[in-house]
C-alpha cells in the first residue's frame, strides 16, 4: 500500500497538520527492509506512533517517507526462547501488561508495563517503538539496562544482536544503522535468586516520570552477588548508575549500604531543571527511589511476592 499525504492534495479548508509525506504500508519484513533501503535517512519507521505521530504534528519531525510496520503481525508476540524472554518489537504494551508469564518471572518489566503512560497509549504504544525512540524519559530503556537485554536488528545483511549497553548512542540516538529495523527484544531469564523493581514517581498517571529507577540484583549468602541499575529522565541519555551498583557489589544490603548506593546513583544522572522540578529535587529523588527499589527486588529477589 503507497499513498501520498499532503497539504495540497486537500485543499486549503482541510490542511493536514504535519508535513507532506509519503506512505508504505509494507506486508512483509522483506518488503519493509527494501523500502528502508531505497528511502534512507528520508524514512522514519512508523511503530505504535505515540511518539512519532505528535512530533510530526507540531513537525519537529518532518520525515519524507513514513514506513508503517503495523501489518507485521509476525513482530508481535512474548514467549520463551533458548532461555531468554523473546519480544517481538511490535508487541503493544498491553500484552506485556496483562501477561502471566510476564507477571511471575519478569516482575520488573511488569512494574514498568503498569505505569507507562495510560491504557489508551498502551493499547497503541509498542516495546520495540519505546526503545528505538531512544527517549531517555521512556521507561524501558532504564528496564532493559538492569535487565541486561539484547536487541535484535534486522538490516540487508541479515540479523546483528545489539547488547542493550550499546545501544543508547546519545540523546534520542541508538545503534539502529538507517537501513535496519528492530526486530526483537530478548531479556534473560532470571534464576531463583535473582529480584528486581522498578519504581517511578510522575506528576499525574500518564505523565513521564520525574525520576525513575530500576534495579535487578542477585543474592548470594546474604550479599549482593551481583546487581544492574538503569535510571529514567535524569539524564541526557538512557543511563547506568554503575557507580551505586559498585557501592553495592559483594556487601550485605544494610540500611547504609543502600544510603551510599543511593547517594552515588544521585551524584552520577545528569537531570535538567523542568516543570517537573530542580536539579537538587530530582538528585534527591534518585537516592530516594534508588533505596526503595532495592530494597523491593531484595525481598522478590528472597521470594517475597510483594
Amino acid at each position: 500500500m503507497k499513498a501520498r499525504i499532503s497539504t495540497t492534495q486537500f485543499g486549503k479548508e482541510t490542511d493536514v497538520i504535519p508535513g507532506p509525506f509519503d506512505y508504505h504500508a509494507p506486508d512483509s519484513l522483506e518488503e519493509a527492509l527494501s523500502l528502508l533501503g531505497e528511502h534512507g535517512d528520508d524514512a522514519k519507521i512508523l511503530a505504535g506512533g505515540q511518539s512519532l505521530i505528535p512530533a510530526m504534528r507540531f513537525r519537529l519531525a518532518l520525515p519524507a517517507v513514513l514506513i508503517d510496520i503495523n501489518r507485521l503481525s509476525d513482530l508481535e508476540y512474548v514467549r520463551q526462547d533458548n532461555g531468554s524472554l523473546a519480544i517481538g518489537a511490535m508487541t503493544r504494551e498491553t500484552h506485556i501488561e496483562h501477561s502471566e508469564q510476564v507477571k511471575t518471572a519478569y516482575p520488573m518489566l511488569a512494574d514498568a508495563a503498569e505505569v507507562i503512560a495510560d491504557p489508551l497509549v498502551r493499547n497503541r504504544a509498542t516495546v520495540g517503538g519505546n526503545l528505538a525512540h531512544a527517549d531517555p524519559a521512556n521507561d524501558h530503556p532504564a528496564v532493559m539496562l538492569a535487565y541486561q537485554a539484547e536487541l535484535v536488528a534486522a538490516g540487508p545483511g541479515g540479523e546483528r544482536v545489539i547488547p542493550i549497553d550499546e545501544f543508547f548512542t546519545g540523546f534520542f540516538e541508538n545503534a539502529l544503522s538507517s537501513d535496519e529495523i528492530l526486530t526483537q527484544i530478548r531479556i534473560p531469564k532470571p534464576g531463583a535468586d535473582w529480584g528486581g523493581a522498578y519504581l517511578k514517581i510522575e506528576r499525574k498517571v500518564g505523565d513521564y516520570a520525574v525520576a525513575a529507577v530500576a534495579v535487578q540484583l542477585q543474592i548470594n549468602d546474604g550479599a549482593c552477588a551481583s546487581v544492574r541499575i538503569g535510571l529514567t529522565n535524569v539524564n541526557p541519555q538512557p543511563m547506568r548508575a554503575t557507580e551505586a551498583e559498585q557501592a553495592l557489589a559483594g556487601r550485605e544490603l544494610s540500611d547504609q549500604v543502600l544510603e551510599e548506593a543511593g547517594k552515588a546513583a544521585a551524584a552520577q544522572c545528569e537531570p535538567s531543571p523542568d516543570l517537573r522540578g530542580s536539579v537538587e529535587y530530582k538528585r534527591d529523588l534518585v537516592r530516594i527511589l534508588t533505596k526503595r527499589a532495592i530494597r523491593k527486588a531484595l525481598q522478590r529477589a528472597k521470594g517475597a511476592s510483594s
